[in-house]
């Protein structure tokens, strides 16, 4: 911490943005030391996706029905790509919880203290969550080719659907940061920021086909932000699960998850900065 602060504490020559960055990347590598020291963090953030996958595999495989087939094969490659998106999303809850223990320890005190850009905390906060959920989905791709899971596709649009689920992912920790910065303690945080993403991942089409639920639940389903990344990556990845619903982001999936992605970004990280100046450790 005391090599981060005399870093910031040094003026950053150049313009408000290239400050802004070098702010940013200065915090980012603070909370990258802090992962490396930490390791059981991310090896606990590890296992909870891996597990998903085993259990997902191997006791839904073969009992649902995808595109009229029950084979446990057709359906781990149907499930991959949400598994893959709840991974990301779920990195939310640690995001806010990270940033509710800096603030109740004084650190975002300290930091707001110190001559830096005013959303650098957060920005350098919100790209080392996501280098950690990048390595989390390497693990993870792994553990599903060893479990059956394959694509169909070339390199690059495999490698453009986890650019998209980093993409997402790093929209959601945005949420995670606006939860951190709203409560008293990381408990709190952790509590908050998984609340409302239950809801969100099983009401959409990650486990299941979203045409087998009700009218009302399949139309929140179709147009849920998550459900459009978790199609984009299974057209991406070429696996089954090619969706029969008229809704737009159904139909344009890749095109609605980079939006529904920048808007997120967009409106959280404004709502995160406003509240980071105002916060009370």
């Amino acid at each position: 911490m005391s090599a981060v602060t005399e870093s910031l504490r040094v003026a950053s020559p150049g313009n408000a943005f290239s400050r802004s960055v070098r702010d940013s990347l200065v915090v980012a590598k603070r909370n990258l030391i802090r992962m490396v020291r930490i390791p059981e963090v991310v090896i606990f953030g590890l296992i909870q996706p891996i597990m998903f996958v085993v259990l997902f595999s191997y006791v839904f495989g073969g009992s649902l029905d995808v595109g009229g087939s029950t084979s446990p094969q057709v359906y781990r490659e149907f499930l991959m790509a949400g598994i893959f998106a709840q991974t990301v999303t779920f990195a939310t809850a640690g995001a806010g919880a990270g940033i509710a223990e800096d603030m109740h320890k004084g650190l975002i005190d300290r930091f707001r203290s110190l001559p830096m850009a005013r959303g650098a905390v957060l920005t350098g906060r919100t790209l080392a969550d996501l280098v950690q959920t990048a390595l989390t989905l390497l693990v993870l791709a792994v553990v599903a080719l060893l479990v059956g899971w394959r694509t169909h596709t070339s390199v690059g649009e495999v490698l453009g659907a986890f650019g998209l689920l980093l993409l997402t992912g790093y929209a959601f920790t945005w949420i995670g940061a606006v939860i951190g910065l709203s409560v008293r303690t990381p408990e709190a945080a952790t509590s908050g920021g998984l609340v409302w993403l239950f809801p969100v991942t099983f009401v959409s089409n990650a486990f299941v086909d979203s045409s087998n639920m009700t009218p009302w639940l399949q139309h929140i389903a179709d147009w849920n932000p998550f459900s459009a990344t978790v199609q984009a990556c299974r057209e991406l990845f070429g696996n089954p699960g090619v969706s029969t619903s008229d809704a737009w982001p159904m139909q344009h999936p890749v095109w609605a998850s980079v939006i529904y992605s920048v808007l997120i970004i967009a409106i959280f990280r404004t709502l995160a900065v406003r509240k980071y100046r105002s916060a009370a450790a």
